[in-house]
């Protein structure tokens, strides 16, 4: 079984608490790693961007100057892609799809790696809960500040509102639900802190 630090208000180690290695002990996939973070940066873009074609610019259709004896390269119009200002050979459509595929089998692969590399790096731990009495973004930052905690994403087993609410307006805190922890978010923070009920939903998810 994998070891997690357990920590205390102050955010010393106070203990140590047993997770699955399936999850938090799985050894580190470079390759499988690397597939899982770009396929859900792939997934997440909006393929609204567009460009025009030499026929959708707005250019005359005159010829710029007659054929022969000028000296210069021979040009038909200037909505030319040769010109500035010209269309694309090969333009953007708004429609372009950026999606990629990764099969659950590899999803929560991936996933359990990231959580192990993170486990042998020491930056997650395990908390017994994460509350506070009203949606005060001074009092998280309070008790985050008490545990050293500066540039972290807190996985908690349920979010409430006033968690939610506190949470939003920190710069370099995000608080999620196990079903929201994502890839990029886990390589991305300096430290992932988990409580004890997360853990358990992490297990049934990615084991």
């Amino acid at each position: 079984m994998a070891q997690l630090e357990l920590l205390n208000e102050q955010g010393q180690a106070a203990s140590k608490v047993e997770a699955s290695d399936t999850v938090f002990g799985r050894e580190y996939n470079e390759a499988l790693i690397h597939q899982v973070v770009v396929a859900y940066q792939a997934n997440a873009r909006q393929g609204t961007r567009a460009q025009k074609d030499r026929e959708q610019v707005k250019h005359t259709t005159k010829k710029p100057w007659r054929q022969k004896g000028t000296g210069r390269a021979r040009a038909g119009m200037s909505s030319s892609p040769l010109w500035r200002g010209g269309g694309r050979i090969f333009p953007n459509s708004p429609d372009e799809n950026f999606t990629q595929k990764v099969n659950k089998k590899m999803y929560r692969a991936g996933m359990a790696a990231i959580f192990s590399q993170l486990a042998r790096e020491g930056r997650i731990a395990v908390v017994d809960s994460l509350t506070v009495e009203a949606p005060k973004t001074k009092l998280l930052a309070a008790k985050l500040k008490a545990m050293n905690l500066d540039h972290v994403l807190v996985i908690a087993d349920t979010v409430d509102d006033n968690l939610f609410l506190a949470s939003r307006n920190l710069p370099n805190v995000l608080v999620v639900e196990p079903r929201y922890a994502d890839p990029l978010s886990l390589v991305f923070y300096k430290k992932v802190v988990v409580t004890k009920g997360a853990i358990e939903k992490l297990q049934e998810m990615f084991a």
